[in-house]
């Protein structure tokens, strides 16, 4: 290997997953906080974080997403089209499109995602000899800041390996089987898991929506997000009696093998 080589910077994307149709909160990607849609907002913190070079929506080449495709061209966001179910796929040919290196995996659900976590999560990854690094392992951060990282390598041999459904449509579920790859978990000094600011019901953006409100569409982080919580106590209040992960969980019960065209 060459010095230039040797000396050249990974190639961090981030990849922002989007899509319009959602069982609980139709077209919510696109809907208004403070001014702006939520996925405006997704990819404003990401870019706000160091370590990530580049941001790119992820969304499906199905006509309900259309409106995705033609509001990233409008802003000048990186959009790339793939499979609607196969969010595997979607992904490992972003990744290959823009030449990513590692990829910062990120939902458009997460407006208040602190780029601050991300910039903790791409940090670990490059300092360690890891394939993944996550805070959804034994989650210890509020619901709406999961973070994920992995080198495209680990990208690729999950894309060609997986073969089960859920596998394919939450793309780093094969990455933490045991023993596949290089793992690591970090976590926050306080346990915050049971915080949700996540956006999949009603309540959700209703919550989401007064802390924009409050913190004045400042470049907030979640230390200031815990602050204004704990001055306004009822807030979390709005949100609260709702199971994490729970898209996750109802793929694992509908699980099945299927035929992948790589």
């Amino acid at each position: 290997m060459s010095a230039d080589a040797a000396d050249k910077r990974p190639n961090v994307v981030a990849v922002v997953q989007a899509r319009m149709l959602s069982s609980r909160l139709p077209d919510k990607v696109l809907a208004d906080i403070a001014g702006r849609p939520m996925v405006w907002r997704v990819v404003d913190r990401v870019r706000q974080a160091r370590q990530v070079d580049q941001v790119v929506v992820a969304t499906s080449t199905q006509d309900p997403d259309l409106p995705i495709e033609a509001f990233c061209l409008k802003e000048g966001i990186d959009c790339h089209r793939g499979e609607l179910k196969d969010v595997l796929d979607r992904y490992y040919r972003t990744a290959v499109r823009y030449g990513a290196d590692a990829v910062v995996r990120v939902t458009a659900d997460c407006p208040l995602i602190d780029p601050d976590v991300i910039d903790r999560a791409v940090d670990i990854f490059q300092q360690g000899d890891y394939d993944f690094v996550s805070n959804v392992e034994t989650p210890t951060y509020p619901d709406g800041l999961d973070v994920e990282v992995f080198s495209s390598e680990t990208l690729e041999k999950t894309w060609r390996d997986a073969s089960w459904e859920s596998e394919r449509e939450h793309v780093t579920t094969h990455m933490k089987l045991p023993g596949r790859f290089r793992t690591l978990n970090f976590v926050n000094d306080v346990d915050l898991s049971h915080l949700r600011w996540t956006v999949d019901e009603p309540q959700d953006m209703e919550f989401v929506r007064a802390v924009y409100k409050r913190l004045d569409d400042q470049r907030f982080t979640m230390a200031d997000v815990l602050a204004l919580l704990e001055r306004e106590p009822g807030l979390s209040v709005i949100n609260s009696g709702f199971d994490r992960n729970e898209g996750l969980q109802k793929s694992l019960t509908e699980d099945r093998l299927i035929d992948v065209e790589r």
